[in-house]
């Protein structure tokens, strides 16, 4: 129909009977536009098979619809925890919504944290969603420093030197929930395989076991504290730490649903039976924690909800600079089966 060239901008406009404008702005979203023209535009996009030039757009726009959603952990701890799969559908969903594209990565080696930092400080994205975030983690301050709007899922131990923009859930709050359940059944040992002390979820969650242990009268113990990274296989190790150094232990509380499903099978190893011998509870109340061996008693984060609500509010909040500060704490409770 047009002998062979590539349909342009102003092709579609003349096919439309509008100005090149209104064909940008249709093609851009904007909602200045009223349907009967915006219908119009579309109608000579699909006739004349008109494909926008995004190349061209970036550079005049200085946008790329396109955000970074950055997990720190290596392939194999996204891929095993199902914590990771639900917070990228939720991003994943509300970016879809947003008309934005997702590029995921996963980054923990210095010299991949060094491509990566480089990668996103020239501005390939219009801005970045940040989780799992590790105390030595250098990729917020290159962000900061570039001038990239971005996102933390969670609360980042550096926070009070930087505004940010942050999602969390009370891990504080859901620690202390499980740990009281197991002190009101009865508990008395109640021990812990809490997580990394170079995450902040670990730490609050370990904050939240201990003050509810001191508000029930129960001096925090050293041998009945073990560090996880929130693994499997690190849980398997640590509840064999707990088991030699307090074999009285009659209670965990778990930071990860990964680590408590360890925690069930070194108990039964040990002739444990949960929850008569030992109660336990995790954290995550993931899929399969009501299929374990008994079903696992866990804290619910909306986790998914995490993930929508940080991509709202980088496409709503960070990339405009509608603020330079915004913190969101999402509840939690407790899914009571039959572990603990």
């Amino acid at each position: 129909m047009n002998g062979g060239r590539r349909p342009t901008l102003e092709m579609v406009a003349m096919r439309a009977g509008v100005g090149r404008g209104t064909v940008s702005r249709v093609i851009n979203g904007s909602d200045q536009v009223s349907p009967a023209t915006r219908e119009a535009v579309r109608t000579a996009i699909a006739e004349l098979g008109y494909v926008p030039n995004h190349a061209a757009r970036t550079l005049v726009t200085r946008r790329t619809d396109t955000v970074a959603f950055v997990i720190a952990e290596s392939d194999d701890r996204l891929f095993a925890q199902p914590f990771f799969a639900q917070i990228v559908r939720g991003v994943s969903t509300a970016l879809n919504e947003l008309g934005l594209q997702m590029l995921l990565t996963t980054v923990r080696s210095a010299d991949e944290y060094e491509r990566l930092g480089d990668y996103l400080t020239a501005h390939h994205v219009d801005g970045v969603l940040l989780v799992s975030l590790h105390a030595d983690d250098p990729l917020p301050d290159r962000l900061v420093e570039a001038g990239v709007p971005f996102v933390i899922g969670g609360r980042p131990s550096w926070q009070t030197r930087h505004p940010v923009h942050s999602v969390d859930v009370d891990n504080v709050g859901g620690a202390h929930t499980a740990t009281r359940r197991l002190v009101e059944t009865g508990r008395r040992r109640i021990a812990t395989v809490a997580g990394p002390p170079d995450m902040v979820a670990g730490e609050d969650r370990l904050e939240g076991y201990l003050t509810a242990l001191r508000e029930a009268g129960l001096p925090p113990a050293p041998e009945l504290v073990a560090r996880g990274d929130f693994s499997y296989e690190s849980g398997e190790a640590a509840m064999r730490r707990i088991l030699e150094a307090a074999p009285d232990v009659d209670a965990v509380f778990v930071a990860s649903d990964p680590m408590a499903l360890a925690v069930l099978k070194v108990l039964r190893s040990a002739g444990r039976r949960v929850p008569d011998d030992v109660a336990v509870i995790g954290y995550d109340n993931s899929p399969f924690a009501a299929h374990s061996d008994p079903p696992l008693t866990s804290v619910h984060q909306p986790t998914e909800r995490m993930g929508s609500e940080m991509a709202r509010i980088l496409a709503d909040i960070a990339i405009p600079g509608a603020a330079d500060h915004t913190e969101r704490m999402l509840d939690t409770h407790l899914v009571i089966r039959e572990s603990g």
